[in-house]
């Protein structure tokens, strides 16, 4: 018969492995005469093991799932990721892209209405002339600048080479890294424009507009 020492060490594993004892059929271990009390101790125990099994299956798919979302969030970047600056739809000067049509309003309006705290969607790509570009990842890829990734470019009618990038890219026309001129406009979440707080930069509106028009990649437009 089952001793009630051995009944209280059952009930005492399952407690510390917060199993609910109704959720086991005990009936058959603790109250069949005549059996054998340590056949049904380990037959106790495998069912113990086995709860103890499906939780952690459980809690490592929840958990993988929820890696995989937070990845699937972020944007892969390549050479093929930029084009004809003058595809993107633009506020004042700034041109915009963006896979998620939705997210892409998103980041206009942030821009356009200069709100201050508001963090641009991940996936945002920036871009002033063709041969800069900063794109938003998540918060904790590029800690110091709040996700933004810089990009130095070289643009030919062939397409875009990425000739640097990271948050430690040197903007060669102020000779001073991207972050250091953008860190001003910490609460506009990075992104410079009139009124920001960053540092001039050596073209005016008419320049920037050349610029753009300029781009060897957007053929005859």
């Amino acid at each position: 018969m089952f001793s009630p020492r051995m009944t209280w060490l059952g009930l005492v594993a399952m407690l510390m492995l917060k199993i609910n004892p109704r959720a086991l059929p005990l009936r058959r271990v603790i109250t069949t005469e005549g059996a054998n009390p340590m056949r049904h101790l380990i037959a106790l125990l495998c069912r113990l093991s086995d709860c103890v099994c499906k939780r952690s299956v459980l809690a490592a798919g929840l958990g993988f799932c929820m890696v995989a979302s937070v990845s699937a969030e972020d944007i892969a970047v390549s050479e093929q990721t930029f084009g004809c600056i003058l595809d993107w739809p633009k506020v004042r000067n700034t041109r915009f892209k963006h896979s998620d049509p939705e997210k892409l309003k998103e980041a206009l309006r942030i821009f356009r209405d200069s709100v201050p705290d508001k963090e641009y969607p991940v996936g945002t790509i920036l871009q002033l002339v063709p041969f800069e570009a900063m794109v938003k990842h998540p918060h904790e890829k590029f800690p110091k600048s709040n996700g933004w990734e810089f990009f130095a470019l070289e643009v030919s009618e062939a397409g875009t080479k990425i000739r640097d990038r990271g948050d430690n890219v040197v903007n060669l026309s102020l000779g001073a890294p991207c972050l250091s001129c953008h860190q001003p406009a910490a609460k506009f979440d990075f992104v410079c424009e009139k009124g920001h707080g960053c540092a001039p930069i050596p073209f005016d509106d008419q320049k920037i507009a050349e610029l753009q028009r300029a781009d060897s990649r957007c053929g005859k437009k």
